[in-house]
Protein backbone atom coordinates (compact mmCIF):
# COMPACT_ATOMS: atom_id res chain seq x y z
CA UNK A 1 0.00 0.00 0.00
CA UNK A 2 1.07 3.53 -0.77
CA UNK A 3 2.50 5.64 2.11
CA UNK A 4 -0.06 8.13 1.36
CA UNK A 5 -2.52 5.88 2.46
CA UNK A 6 -1.40 4.53 5.56
CA UNK A 7 -2.86 5.57 8.52
CA UNK A 8 -3.03 3.61 12.01
CA UNK A 9 -5.61 1.19 12.24
CA UNK A 10 -7.72 3.00 14.56
CA UNK A 11 -8.01 5.56 11.43
CA UNK A 12 -9.05 3.06 9.42
CA UNK A 13 -12.81 2.56 10.75
CA UNK A 14 -12.93 6.45 10.57
CA UNK A 15 -16.19 6.88 7.88
CA UNK A 16 -14.28 9.95 6.13
CA UNK A 17 -17.15 9.91 3.70
CA UNK A 18 -19.73 11.27 6.49
CA UNK A 19 -20.96 14.81 6.01
CA UNK A 20 -22.38 16.76 8.63
CA UNK A 21 -25.92 16.59 9.36
CA UNK A 22 -27.71 19.80 9.86
CA UNK A 23 -30.85 21.38 12.06
CA UNK A 24 -32.16 24.96 11.94
CA UNK A 25 -34.81 26.68 13.07
CA UNK A 26 -35.44 30.18 12.97
CA UNK A 27 -35.95 31.46 16.75
CA UNK A 28 -37.81 34.67 16.03
CA UNK A 29 -40.44 33.43 14.92
CA UNK A 30 -43.22 31.62 16.49
CA UNK A 31 -44.70 28.81 13.84
CA UNK A 32 -47.41 28.80 16.15
CA UNK A 33 -48.59 32.92 15.22
CA UNK A 34 -48.74 30.89 11.19
CA UNK A 35 -52.11 30.79 9.15
CA UNK A 36 -50.83 28.28 6.70
CA UNK A 37 -47.71 25.31 7.75
CA UNK A 38 -46.23 23.24 5.12
CA UNK A 39 -43.75 20.50 4.79
CA UNK A 40 -41.26 19.58 1.82
CA UNK A 41 -39.78 16.21 2.24
CA UNK A 42 -36.93 15.76 -0.04
CA UNK A 43 -36.05 11.80 0.08
CA UNK A 44 -32.84 11.06 -1.96
CA UNK A 45 -30.52 8.28 -2.84
CA UNK A 46 -27.87 9.68 -0.20
CA UNK A 47 -29.49 12.29 1.56
CA UNK A 48 -33.06 13.38 3.10
CA UNK A 49 -34.20 16.85 3.96
CA UNK A 50 -37.27 18.27 5.63
CA UNK A 51 -38.57 21.82 5.47
CA UNK A 52 -40.83 23.53 7.13
CA UNK A 53 -42.43 26.70 5.88
CA UNK A 54 -44.82 28.77 7.70
CA UNK A 55 -47.21 31.25 5.86
CA UNK A 56 -45.00 30.42 2.58
CA UNK A 57 -41.38 31.63 4.13
CA UNK A 58 -38.64 29.19 5.56
CA UNK A 59 -38.80 28.32 9.21
CA UNK A 60 -36.67 25.38 9.37
CA UNK A 61 -35.25 22.08 7.92
CA UNK A 62 -33.31 19.25 8.78
CA UNK A 63 -30.75 17.26 6.65
CA UNK A 64 -29.42 13.85 7.07
CA UNK A 65 -28.53 10.87 5.59
CA UNK A 66 -30.78 8.48 3.73
CA UNK A 67 -32.16 5.40 5.59
CA UNK A 68 -32.47 1.74 4.58
CA UNK A 69 -35.84 3.18 2.79
CA UNK A 70 -37.81 5.85 1.82
CA UNK A 71 -40.75 6.41 4.69
CA UNK A 72 -38.67 6.08 7.08
CA UNK A 73 -35.94 8.45 5.87
CA UNK A 74 -39.06 10.84 5.44
CA UNK A 75 -40.03 9.99 9.01
CA UNK A 76 -37.06 10.50 10.73
CA UNK A 77 -36.19 13.91 8.35
CA UNK A 78 -39.48 15.49 9.31
CA UNK A 79 -39.30 14.05 13.22
CA UNK A 80 -35.51 15.67 13.21
CA UNK A 81 -37.12 19.17 13.01
CA UNK A 82 -40.33 18.37 15.12
CA UNK A 83 -38.23 17.87 18.16
CA UNK A 84 -36.27 20.76 17.70
CA UNK A 85 -39.81 22.96 17.41
CA UNK A 86 -42.31 21.46 19.49
CA UNK A 87 -44.34 21.19 16.53
CA UNK A 88 -46.12 17.93 15.95
CA UNK A 89 -47.13 16.36 12.64
CA UNK A 90 -50.90 17.24 13.00
CA UNK A 91 -50.02 21.41 12.93
CA UNK A 92 -48.59 20.84 9.60
CA UNK A 93 -51.33 21.33 7.14
CA UNK A 94 -50.25 20.48 3.76
CA UNK A 95 -47.01 18.08 2.63
CA UNK A 96 -45.38 17.62 -0.91
CA UNK A 97 -42.45 14.91 -1.23
CA UNK A 98 -40.30 15.15 -3.52
CA UNK A 99 -37.13 13.38 -4.63
CA UNK A 100 -36.11 9.57 -5.44
CA UNK A 101 -38.33 8.93 -2.73
CA UNK A 102 -41.13 10.96 -3.22
CA UNK A 103 -43.87 8.53 -3.79
CA UNK A 104 -43.35 7.05 -0.64
CA UNK A 105 -43.63 9.28 1.82
CA UNK A 106 -45.79 8.40 3.89
CA UNK A 107 -48.05 11.60 4.89
CA UNK A 108 -47.51 13.45 2.35
CA UNK A 109 -50.80 15.41 0.12
CA UNK A 110 -49.07 15.17 -2.81
CA UNK A 111 -45.71 14.14 -5.11
CA UNK A 112 -43.89 16.65 -7.45
CA UNK A 113 -40.74 16.25 -8.99
CA UNK A 114 -37.20 16.86 -7.88
CA UNK A 115 -36.75 19.36 -11.05
CA UNK A 116 -39.77 21.60 -10.25
CA UNK A 117 -38.82 21.55 -6.78
CA UNK A 118 -35.51 22.28 -7.25
CA UNK A 119 -36.17 25.01 -9.89
CA UNK A 120 -39.36 26.44 -6.89
CA UNK A 121 -36.31 26.19 -4.14
CA UNK A 122 -33.40 27.99 -6.40
CA UNK A 123 -35.57 30.70 -6.78
CA UNK A 124 -36.24 31.45 -3.50
CA UNK A 125 -32.73 31.58 -2.28
CA UNK A 126 -31.50 33.19 -5.39
CA UNK A 127 -34.18 35.42 -6.07
CA UNK A 128 -35.86 36.04 -9.36
CA UNK A 129 -32.66 36.37 -11.27
CA UNK A 130 -32.05 32.82 -11.16
CA UNK A 131 -32.09 31.52 -14.95
CA UNK A 132 -30.00 28.20 -15.07
CA UNK A 133 -30.05 25.66 -12.06
CA UNK A 134 -27.57 22.83 -11.59
CA UNK A 135 -28.38 20.34 -9.44
CA UNK A 136 -25.36 17.94 -8.00
CA UNK A 137 -27.59 15.33 -5.98
CA UNK A 138 -26.15 11.78 -4.67
CA UNK A 139 -26.45 9.94 -7.84
CA UNK A 140 -27.09 11.93 -10.98
CA UNK A 141 -26.51 15.61 -11.93
CA UNK A 142 -29.45 17.68 -13.50
CA UNK A 143 -28.94 21.04 -15.21
CA UNK A 144 -32.47 23.20 -15.19
CA UNK A 145 -34.08 26.17 -16.80
CA UNK A 146 -36.19 28.51 -15.46
CA UNK A 147 -38.69 31.62 -15.58
CA UNK A 148 -38.50 34.50 -12.83
CA UNK A 149 -41.16 32.54 -11.29
CA UNK A 150 -39.34 29.53 -10.95
CA UNK A 151 -41.03 27.53 -13.27
CA UNK A 152 -38.90 24.48 -15.35
CA UNK A 153 -38.51 25.74 -19.21
CA UNK A 154 -36.13 23.35 -20.11
CA UNK A 155 -33.89 20.61 -18.23
CA UNK A 156 -31.22 17.85 -19.13
CA UNK A 157 -30.43 15.05 -16.65
CA UNK A 158 -27.43 12.81 -16.55
CA UNK A 159 -27.71 9.50 -14.11
CA UNK A 160 -25.62 7.12 -16.16
CA UNK A 161 -23.34 6.84 -13.25
CA UNK A 162 -22.51 8.32 -9.82
CA UNK A 163 -18.87 9.96 -10.84
CA UNK A 164 -19.43 13.56 -10.62
CA UNK A 165 -22.40 13.42 -7.97
CA UNK A 166 -22.29 13.10 -4.31
CA UNK A 167 -21.73 9.62 -3.84
CA UNK A 168 -18.67 9.76 -6.18
CA UNK A 169 -16.79 12.41 -3.94
CA UNK A 170 -18.13 10.15 -0.56
CA UNK A 171 -15.75 7.22 -2.03
CA UNK A 172 -12.92 10.00 -2.92
CA UNK A 173 -12.91 10.97 0.90
CA UNK A 174 -13.27 7.78 1.84
CA UNK A 175 -10.26 6.36 -0.58
CA UNK A 176 -7.48 9.10 0.75
CA UNK A 177 -9.19 8.97 4.43
CA UNK A 178 -9.82 12.74 4.53
CA UNK A 179 -13.17 14.21 5.70
CA UNK A 180 -15.28 14.68 2.79
CA UNK A 181 -15.69 18.49 4.25
CA UNK A 182 -11.74 19.19 3.47
CA UNK A 183 -11.62 17.91 0.14
CA UNK A 184 -12.23 21.13 -1.57
CA UNK A 185 -9.98 23.22 0.37
CA UNK A 186 -7.14 21.27 -0.19
CA UNK A 187 -8.03 20.32 -3.92
CA UNK A 188 -6.58 24.15 -4.12
CA UNK A 189 -3.12 23.36 -2.14
CA UNK A 190 -1.15 22.32 -5.54
CA UNK A 191 1.94 23.89 -7.25
CA UNK A 192 -0.20 23.42 -10.51
CA UNK A 193 -2.83 22.30 -11.30
CA UNK A 194 -2.79 18.75 -12.64
CA UNK A 195 -5.31 16.96 -15.40
CA UNK A 196 -8.64 16.08 -14.67
CA UNK A 197 -8.83 11.77 -13.85
CA UNK A 198 -9.89 10.29 -17.26
CA UNK A 199 -12.19 7.65 -16.29
CA UNK A 200 -15.75 8.73 -16.06
CA UNK A 201 -16.85 5.80 -13.92
CA UNK A 202 -16.41 5.29 -9.84
CA UNK A 203 -14.91 2.02 -9.98
CA UNK A 204 -12.34 3.26 -12.56
CA UNK A 205 -11.67 6.37 -11.16
CA UNK A 206 -10.61 4.76 -7.80
CA UNK A 207 -8.23 2.44 -9.25
CA UNK A 208 -6.91 5.29 -11.71
CA UNK A 209 -6.08 7.88 -8.50
CA UNK A 210 -4.19 4.65 -6.51
CA UNK A 211 -2.42 4.17 -9.99
CA UNK A 212 -1.78 8.22 -9.63
CA UNK A 213 -0.34 7.73 -5.81
CA UNK A 214 1.63 5.04 -7.13
CA UNK A 215 3.08 7.35 -9.47
CA UNK A 216 3.85 10.23 -7.02
CA UNK A 217 1.11 12.01 -6.56
CA UNK A 218 0.12 14.04 -3.56
CA UNK A 219 -3.37 13.09 -2.27
CA UNK A 220 -4.25 17.09 -2.58
CA UNK A 221 -2.93 16.39 -6.47
CA UNK A 222 -5.66 13.45 -7.16
CA UNK A 223 -8.35 15.16 -5.09
CA UNK A 224 -7.52 18.39 -7.43
CA UNK A 225 -7.54 15.91 -10.20
CA UNK A 226 -11.07 14.41 -9.84
CA UNK A 227 -12.77 17.81 -8.88
CA UNK A 228 -11.35 19.14 -12.81
CA UNK A 229 -12.82 15.85 -14.01
CA UNK A 230 -16.64 16.31 -11.83
CA UNK A 231 -16.29 19.98 -13.05
CA UNK A 232 -15.91 19.07 -16.58
CA UNK A 233 -18.38 16.49 -16.23
CA UNK A 234 -21.24 18.62 -15.38
CA UNK A 235 -20.29 22.03 -17.37
CA UNK A 236 -20.14 19.53 -20.63
CA UNK A 237 -23.95 18.65 -19.44
CA UNK A 238 -24.66 22.34 -18.41
CA UNK A 239 -23.55 23.17 -22.22
CA UNK A 240 -25.72 21.19 -23.78
CA UNK A 241 -29.00 22.88 -22.24
CA UNK A 242 -26.95 26.49 -22.12
CA UNK A 243 -25.98 28.55 -19.39
CA UNK A 244 -27.78 32.24 -18.94
CA UNK A 245 -26.67 34.42 -16.17
CA UNK A 246 -28.08 33.60 -12.86
CA UNK A 247 -26.58 30.68 -12.13
CA UNK A 248 -27.38 28.79 -9.22
CA UNK A 249 -25.97 25.29 -7.81
CA UNK A 250 -27.95 23.25 -5.44
CA UNK A 251 -27.49 19.95 -3.49
CA UNK A 252 -24.76 19.06 -1.28
CA UNK A 253 -21.53 19.41 -3.56
CA UNK A 254 -22.66 23.15 -4.00
CA UNK A 255 -21.00 23.17 -0.87
CA UNK A 256 -17.32 21.97 -2.17
CA UNK A 257 -15.71 25.06 -3.32
CA UNK A 258 -12.90 22.69 -5.00
CA UNK A 259 -15.78 21.87 -7.33
CA UNK A 260 -17.88 25.30 -7.57
CA UNK A 261 -14.82 27.19 -8.30
CA UNK A 262 -13.47 24.94 -11.00
CA UNK A 263 -16.87 24.83 -12.61
CA UNK A 264 -16.87 28.93 -12.46
CA UNK A 265 -13.73 29.01 -14.00
CA UNK A 266 -14.85 26.58 -16.99
CA UNK A 267 -17.73 28.75 -17.26
CA UNK A 268 -16.43 31.90 -17.26
CA UNK A 269 -19.61 32.80 -14.46
CA UNK A 270 -19.94 32.78 -11.03
CA UNK A 271 -23.15 31.06 -9.15
CA UNK A 272 -25.34 33.19 -7.20
CA UNK A 273 -24.72 32.69 -3.70
CA UNK A 274 -26.81 32.19 -1.08
CA UNK A 275 -27.04 32.17 2.85
CA UNK A 276 -29.23 28.82 2.90
CA UNK A 277 -28.04 25.42 2.51
CA UNK A 278 -27.69 24.84 -0.52
CA UNK A 279 -28.86 20.65 -0.01
CA UNK A 280 -32.40 21.83 1.24
CA UNK A 281 -33.46 23.35 -2.08
CA UNK A 282 -35.44 20.60 -3.26
CA UNK A 283 -37.62 20.22 -0.23
CA UNK A 284 -37.69 24.54 0.15
CA UNK A 285 -39.07 24.21 -3.32
CA UNK A 286 -41.45 21.04 -2.08
CA UNK A 287 -42.60 22.93 0.80
CA UNK A 288 -43.26 26.22 -1.15
CA UNK A 289 -45.43 24.09 -3.90
CA UNK A 290 -47.31 22.92 -0.18
CA UNK A 291 -48.08 26.26 0.42
CA UNK A 292 -49.29 27.08 -3.12
CA UNK A 293 -51.56 24.10 -3.29
CA UNK A 294 -53.11 24.74 0.51
CA UNK A 295 -53.99 28.28 -0.83
CA UNK A 296 -55.76 26.81 -3.51
CA UNK A 297 -57.46 24.65 -1.43
CA UNK A 298 -58.47 27.24 0.84
CA UNK A 299 -59.72 29.64 -2.27
CA UNK A 300 -62.00 26.76 -3.34
CA UNK A 301 -63.55 26.08 -0.34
Amino acid sequence: MSAELATPAAEEKKEFWRWQENTWFDESKNWRDAKIITCGIDVGSVSSQAVICCDGELFGYNSMRTGNNSPDSAKNALQGILDKTGMKLEDIHYTVGTGYGRVNVPFANKAVTEIACHARGANYMGGSKVRTILDMGGQDCKAIHCDERGKVTNFLMNDKCAAGTGRGMEVIADLMQIPIANLGPRSFDVETEPEAVSSICVVFAKSEALALLKAGYTKNMVIAAYCQAMAERVVSLLERIGVEEGFFITGGIAKNPGVVKRIERLLGIQAVETKIDSQIAGALGASLFAYTLMQKQAKAA
